[in-house]
């Protein structure tokens, strides 16, 4: 099966602590290189939100590309939706 290449951008809440911020980076860049190929690691870090979440006005940003077959990607989604301390995240298919 060919792996197709992803991007994925996530907002985690600042609410906890940086040491939670740090546990959720490492949460979803180990589970991302174990079921696929991990790419470049962005770390934007704590920006301030277009609008309010949760009533949060800023966030900790991180964007990761990596390489995986066409099922992980759900399952991705699903682990960041039960997952606290995640505002948003958004997972794209980058052309070839």
């Amino acid at each position: 099966m060919a792996l197709k290449n992803y991007e994925i951008v996530l907002v985690f809440s600042l609410a906890n602590g940086e040491e939670n911020v740090e546990r959720l980076r490492e949460k979803f860049t180990d589970l991302i290189s174990k079921n696929g190929t991990l790419g470049e690691v962005e770390t934007w870090g704590k920006r301030k939100l277009a609008y309010p979440i949760n009533y949060e006005n800023e966030g900790y940003y991180m964007v990761v590309n990596f390489a995986c077959d066409e099922t992980f990607p759900a399952e991705l989604d699903r682990v960041i939706n039960i997952t606290d301390g995640v505002l948003r995240s958004l997972i794209v298919a980058k052309g070839e």
